[in-house]
C-alpha cells in the first residue's frame, strides 16, 4: 500500500460518539420540504401542484433537461404547495411540501425485484438515472453520468470510498457494518457497467472492524480491501487514486482521464436497492452528532426531513451551540438556522459548542508556509488566499493552479493568522466562473 509522505492533517476523529451505534430510522415528520435541487446542475421542474395527493416514491419534479435526475415523493401524503424554504447550501430554493398522511404507502406497482445479472449496461444506466441516484459523499454529481464516460475515456479501475476521513461522521462506516451486503453488490453493479476487472475499496485503518467484515465478505470477488492511512484528506478522489494505484490525475483532468471511477458507499447501497428493487433515492443514512447532542445517532433520514426533528429526536441540546453545519466540520456548510432540510448529498449534521468555536478576527498572512506544506494538491493556499484578495482571479487561475484545490481546509486548520483561506479560494473560483458565463452570453 502507498503512503502519503507529504500534505494532509490528522484531527482528533471525535467519532466516539456514534461509531458504535446502529442505525435508528426516524419517524415520518408530520411536513417534509423536498427541494428541487438535489445535484449539481439547474434545479428540478414540479410535476405535481398543490392539492396532489402522492405515494412514497413518486416523482415529484424531473430535470429540465434530460440529464440531471428526478425527484420523488419521500413518504404519502398531500402536495400542500411549492414555494420557497431553507437549503442546506442554497438558502430559500424552491421545495414540494408534503403534508404526510401518517401511512407511508408506496406508490402503486413501483416496486419489483430483478437479477442485476440478467439486466444489460445500458438497462441498468436508465434505472439509475430514473431512481433519482446521485453521488452521496457531498458532490451530488448524477450517478448515471459518471457511469457513462465517453467512448475515448476507458476506465480500467474502480474504487470504492470507504474513507470518511471527516471528523464525528460515522454514516459509511454504519453502512459497511450494516449494509455490507448491497454495498459488495453495488460495487459489482458498478463494476459490470464500468466493463471492469479491478476494484479497490478504501477504508482508513481507524475502522478494523469494517475492513475485517468487508475482508471475508469480499472473499471469492474480484474486489480487493486497502487499508489507508488515517489522514485527513484521505477521501478526496485524486488522493485516494494516488495513494490506491499510484495514479496521478493531472491539472485540470478527472479520474477518467486516468482510467479510474470512485463511488461512495452509500450510493453504491442506493444502486443495489434501484437496480434489484425499483426503490428510488428519498433517504439516507445521516449521523447527528456535536459535543452539544444530548444523544448522538445514525438516522435513516427521509429527504426533505428538517434538521431540528433530527437533533429533538436525539434528546436536542445540552450546551449553547457555535455552528451547526451539513457535512463534516472541516468540509462542510455552517447553517443559518434549523430550518434547512435533508439533501441526497448531507452525510452528517454535526454541533459545534459555542466554546470551540474560534472567533478570533482574521489577520494578514505572516508568510510561514504551513498552509503549502499541508497542501495535498502541492498548491500555494497563501498566495491564493492573497490573489483572491486583491482581486486578481484570473491570475491565482491561469498561473497558480486555482481550479486544482479540492477546498479540504486543511489550510485554514493550520493557519496562525486564521486566514479564511477557503473562503478566498471559492470566491476566485466563483469570479471566474461568472466571467466564462458573461463571455459566452456576450454580456458585461
Amino acid at each position: 500500500m502507498l503512503k502519503i509522505k507529504k500534505g494532509g492533517v490528522h484531527p482528533h476523529d471525535e467519532k466516539e460518539s456514534t461509531e458504535h451505534k446502529k442505525i435508528e430510522a426516524l419517524p415520518v415528520p408530520s411536513k417534509l420540504f423536498i427541494p428541487l435541487r438535489q445535484h449539481i446542475g439547474e434545479p428540478a421542474v414540479p410535476v405535481v401542484k398543490a392539492g396532489d395527493m402522492v405515494k412514497k416514491g413518486q416523482v415529484v419534479a424531473e430535470s429540465p433537461d434530460g440529464r440531471a435526475t428526478p425527484v420523488h415523493s419521500s413518504t404519502s401524503g398531500k402536495v400542500a404547495e411549492i414555494g420557497n424554504y431553507m437549503h442546506p447550501l442554497y438558502g430559500l430554493s424552491p421545495c414540494v411540501v408534503i403534508e404526510s398522511d401518517g401511512l407511508d404507502e408506496w406508490q402503486e406497482n413501483l416496486l419489483t425485484e430483478r437479477n442485476w445479472e440478467t439486466l444489460s449496461n445500458a438497462e441498468m444506466i436508465d434505472i439509475i438515472f430514473k431512481n433519482g441516484i446521485v453521488g452521496m459523499g457531498g458532490a451530488g454529481f448524477p450517478t448515471h453520468i459518471k457511469l457513462s464516460p465517453p467512448k475515448d475515456k476507458q476506465i480500467d479501475t474502480l474504487i470504492v470510498n470507504g474513507a470518511e476521513c471527516e471528523p464525528y461522521l460515522t454514516s459509511d462506516y454504519r453502512m459497511m457494518m450494516e449494509f455490507s451486503d448491497e454495498v459488495i453488490k453495488g460495487t459489482l453493479i458498478t463494476m459490470k457497467i464500468l466493463n471492469v476487472k479491478t476494484c479497490y475499496i478504501g477504508i482508513e485503518h481507524n475502522k478494523p472492524d469494517a475492513i475485517k467484515l468487508l475482508t471475508e465478505k469480499c472473499k471469492g470477488t474480484p474486489i480487493q480491501i486497502v487499508e489507508l492511512e488515517t489522514r485527513y484528506p484521505q477521501g478526496a478522489e485524486k488522493m485516494m487514486i494516488k495513494v490506491i494505484t499510484g495514479r496521478e490525475v493531472p491539472s485540470g483532468k478527472l479520474p477518467m482521464d486516468v482510467g479510474c471511477a470512485v463511488q461512495n458507499i452509500g450510493t453504491l447501497k442506493a444502486i443495489t436497492e434501484a437496480v434489484e428493487k425499483n426503490i428510488p433515492l428519498i433517504e439516507r443514512v445521516v449521523t447527528v452528532a456535536g459535543k452539544t447532542v444530548k444523544d448522538p445517532k445514525n438516522l435513516m433520514v427521509k429527504l426533505g426531513t428538517p434538521f431540528k426533528e433530527m437533533f429533538e429526536y436525539c434528546g436536542g441540546f445540552i450546551a449553547p451551540n457555535g455552528k451547526i453545519i451539513m457535512g463534516g466540520p472541516m468540509m462542510g456548510m455552517a447553517q443559518v438556522n434549523l430550518e434547512s432540510v435533508v439533501i441526497k448529498a448531507a452525510s452528517g449534521i454535526v454541533s459545534i459548542a459555542d466554546n470551540d468555536v474560534d472567533y478570533q478576527p482574521e489577520k494578514a498572512c505572516i508568510r510561514c508556509g504551513r498552509c503549502v506544506e499541508v497542501c495535498t494538491m502541492g498548491l500555494r493556499p497563501n498566495i491564493l488566499s492573497i490573489l483572491s484578495e486583491k482581486g486578481q482571479h484570473q491570475t491565482a487561475q491561469t498561473d497558480y493552479d486555482l481550479m486544482d484545490c479540492v477546498e479540504c481546509g486543511c489550510c485554514y486548520y493550520v493557519c496562525p493568522s486564521r486566514r479564511n483561506i477557503v473562503h478566498y479560494i471559492r470566491q476566485s473560483k466563483a469570479k471566474n466562473a461568472m466571467l466564462r458565463a458573461a463571455a459566452k452570453t456576450g454580456s458585461k
